[in-house]
C-alpha cells in the first residue's frame, strides 16, 4: 500500500503545473515575476494578477490542446512573455491568450507564435494590447487562425503591434476601439470589420496582405494616416468598403495595389436622412501606382471626394455595372495627373471640370471575356478613336468640378 501511495504522489508531481500552482496561491493583484526558462502552459487566471518576465527568454508553452493562457478576470497583465503551442481546434478557438468577460487587461511586449489564434477577446473592454509580435502556426492560410478576434469587445486600444502571416484580424459587434501604429504584413484580411461601429485606425502600416482593410457594415469609422501598400494575390485590394455610413478615409497613402479602393455603392438608401446623403468621405489621400485607383461596384453615389492626389494609376475610376449617373456626389479640388485642362486665371483650379469617361478599352468591365485584350494595341486604338471622334456615347463616371492643376505633394 505504501508503495502504491508513493507511486501515486510521484505521478502527481510529474503532472503538476508549477505556474498554475503559483497563480492559484497568489493573492488578488499580486505580481508573479518569472525568471528565464520554460513554463508549462494551459493555465487559467481567474483573479486580478500580473505575470511579468524579468528578462528575455521567459516561455509559456502549451501542450497543443486548448488555449495556452485563459483569462477569466479583469485587471490581468501579461508582460515580457513568449507564448506558444496552442491547440489546433477552430471550434474551441484555441489561442495563445483567450480572454472572456473581462476589462482593464494588458498584454504588453509579448511574442505569440506557433498558435492557432493569437488573442481571442470575447466581451473584453477597456484593455490595452501593445508592443506585441503575433504570428500563427506557419501553415497554409486556411489552417491559420486570427491574430486578434474581437467579439462584443469595446473601448480597447491596440498600439504598436506587429501582426504577420496570420489569417485575419476581425471585429464583430465591437465598437469604440483604436488601432494605432500597428504593422500588418502577409495576412489575408489584415483588418476585417463586421457590424462594428465608431472604430479608429490611425497611422498603421499595411503591406503584402490580400486585403488590407475590409468593412462590411460599419458606422462612424475613421481610417486616418495609414500606409496601404502592395496588396497581393487574386484580390489585391487596399480597402473594401461596403454598407458604411459616416465613413472617413483621410490622409492615407494607397499604393501598388491591384485595386486601391473597392467601394460597393449598391446599398439601399432608406437609412439616409434628408440633407445628409454623404456616406463616404475620401479626403486628402494619395492614391498612386495602382492598377485601379477606385473601383465602384454597381453605382457611384453618396461620396465626398476632395483634396486627393490621384496619379500614375492605370485606371483612376472604374465601375463594373452600368447605372445612371448620380448627383449625390461632391467631387472637387483633387489633383488628377490625367487632367487636360488649363488654368488661365492662375488660381490653381482648372477652368473646366475633369470628366472621367468609360471608353471602349474599359468595356471588359461589363464583358469579362474582353479582359484578355485589355491594354492591347487594338483596344488602345479603339479608345483613341472614341476620344477623337466618338461613334458611341461614352459613359460619364465621375466629374471633378474644380480640379487642381499644379501638383501638391501630400
Amino acid at each position: 500500500m505504501r508503495l502504491i501511495l508513493l507511486l501515486f504522489l510521484s505521478l502527481l508531481s510529474l503532472f503538476a503545473n508549477p505556474l498554475q500552482e503559483a497563480i492559484d496561491t497568489a493573492s488578488p493583484y499580486d505580481t508573479l515575476k518569472l525568471n528565464k526558462g520554460l513554463y508549462q502552459g494551459n493555465v487559467v487566471i481567474d483573479k486580478p494578477l500580473t505575470i511579468v518576465g524579468k528578462e528575455d527568454g521567459v516561455v509559456i508553452r502549451g501542450d497543443r490542446n486548448g488555449s495556452v493562457i485563459s483569462i477569466r478576470s479583469s485587471f490581468v497583465t501579461l508582460k515580457n512573455l513568449t507564448i506558444t503551442h496552442s491547440g489546433e481546434n477552430f471550434f474551441s478557438i484555441d489561442s495563445a491568450i483567450q480572454m472572456s468577460h473581462a476589462k482593464a487587461c494588458v498584454v504588453d511586449n509579448c511574442t505569440l507564435k506557433d498558435t492557432l489564434y493569437g488573442i481571442d477577446m470575447n466581451m473584453v473592454s477597456d484593455s490595452n494590447i501593445s508592443n506585441n509580435h503575433i504570428t500563427s502556426n506557419g501553415k497554409e492560410i486556411e489552417f491559420r487562425g486570427n491574430a486578434l478576434k474581437l467579439y462584443y469587445a469595446h473601448h480597447n486600444h491596440f498600439l504598436n503591434n506587429t501582426i504577420v502571416q496570420v489569417k485575419d484580424v476581425t471585429l464583430n459587434y465591437s465598437n469604440h476601439n483604436v488601432f494605432e501604429k500597428n504593422r500588418f504584413e502577409n495576412n489575408r484580411f489584415a483588418t476585417h470589420l463586421s457590424l462594428s461601429h465608431d472604430n479608429l485606425f490611425k497611422n498603421n502600416f499595411y503591406q503584402y496582405n490580400s486585403v488590407a482593410i475590409m468593412l462590411m457594415g460599419a458606422k462612424d469609422t475613421m481610417i486616418v494616416g495609414n500606409q496601404i501598400l502592395s496588396s497581393k494575390g487574386a484580390a489585391g485590394i487596399g480597402a473594401v468598403i461596403k454598407g458604411v455610413s459616416n465613413f472617413h478615409f483621410e490622409q492615407n497613402r494607397v499604393k501598388f495595389n491591384a485595386k486601391g479602393l473597392y467601394i460597393d455603392g449598391g446599398e439601399k438608401d432608406r437609412s439616409i436622412k434628408k440633407g445628409k446623403d454623404i456616406k463616404r468621405y475620401l479626403i486628402n489621400n494619395e492614391i498612386a501606382y495602382n492598377k485601379e485607383a477606385i473601383h465602384f461596384h454597381q453605382s457611384i453615389k453618396n461620396n465626398l471626394i476632395r483634396g486627393n492626389r490621384i496619379v500614375d494609376n492605370i485606371d483612376d475610376i472604374v465601375k463594373d455595372l452600368p447605372s445612371e449617373p448620380s448627383t449625390s456626389n461632391t467631387v472637387e479640388h483633387n489633383y488628377w495627373d490625367k487632367y487636360e485642362g488649363f488654368d488661365r486665371d492662375g488660381d490653381n483650379i482648372g477652368d473646366t471640370p475633369h470628366q472621367i469617361y468609360q471608353y471602349a478599352d474599359s468595356l471588359w468591365e461589363y464583358h469579362p471575356k474582353l479582359k484578355f485584350f485589355y491594354a492591347s494595341p487594338l483596344m488602345s486604338l479603339l479608345n483613341f478613336m472614341s476620344r477623337l471622334a466618338p461613334f458611341i456615347e461614352p459613359n460619364l463616371l465621375l466629374e471633378d468640378s474644380e480640379p487642381i492643376v499644379e501638383e501638391e505633394i501630400l
